[in-house]
């Protein structure tokens, strides 16, 4: 089978899965946490060495304080129990988005993951948090405009590949494949640029029951696509 080299998912449904269960938000984030792992314990089976999972978006800092809050430690909860596992899975851990946004405690808990597992090479997992695509590339933009601006750089020297050397995802691979769970038919501000010739797969399950045969349908759905990058 024709594995993705790079695999991008926004995880979408934990609070409907909750409100499926008669439960509270904050059990469908844990529950969709678990899902997390899950996820990564299949890429690493299978052969996919990058991981870009939309974890918090830009727009999401305007959900209630106390959402955010939980949210917050659970991302702080869920670094400091998984990096022992990280370590021994060979799992190198990296981050995009506007960071400076993140608690203090966050940033620093994040910071330590990524640095103690800068050496490791089986799977490449990106958190993207307090991310959104049109901030990213606004902020490339701005800061080519300012080359310009000094002098050190001409209009005409602006390339594509210039550009994407100022995103955030600087030197790693577009994804291949993006999955959406719950059905949604949206990118949502999620690598806009990146995801230009992705296949997009979308399926109704929402993230905390997606698993072993959701993700199989969508390597098998990725296999049997055929990528032509519009070039016939």
């Amino acid at each position: 089978m024709n594995i993705p080299e790079h695999i991008a998912i926004i995880m979408d449904g934990n609070g409907r899965w909750a409100e499926q269960h008669k439960l509270s938000r904050s059990k469908g984030h844990e529950h969709g946490g678990k899902t997390v792992q899950r996820v990564i314990d299949l890429c690493i089976e299978k052969g996919v060495k990058w991981l870009t999972l939309y974890a918090f978006s830009t727009e999401n800092w305007g959900r209630s304080k106390m959402e955010v809050t939980y949210l917050m430690r659970m991302l702080d909860k869920f670094l400091k129990q998984r990096l022992p596992e990280m370590m021994e899975k060979n799992v190198r851990l990296h981050a995009i988005g506007e960071l400076h946004m993140l608690p203090d405690y966050c940033r620093k808990t994040l910071a330590k993951s990524i640095d103690a597992t800068a050496g490791n090479t089986t799977l490449n997992v990106v958190l993207a948090l307090s991310y959104g695509s049109r901030q990213e590339i606004t902020a490339a933009a701005r800061r080519l405009a300012e080359q310009v601006k000094t002098g050190t750089l001409s209009p005409d020297q602006i390339t594509p590949e210039l550009l994407g050397q100022q995103l955030y995802t600087a030197g790693m691979p577009d994804p291949d494949l993006m999955i959406r769970t719950s059905g949604e038919m949206r990118i949502s501000n999620f690598l806009l640029w990146q995801l230009s010739y992705a296949e997009l797969v979308i399926t109704d399950v929402l993230w905390p029951d997606f698993g072993r045969a959701e993700f199989e349908a969508a390597l098998q759905e990725f296999a049997g696509r055929h990528r032509r990058f519009g070039k016939r």
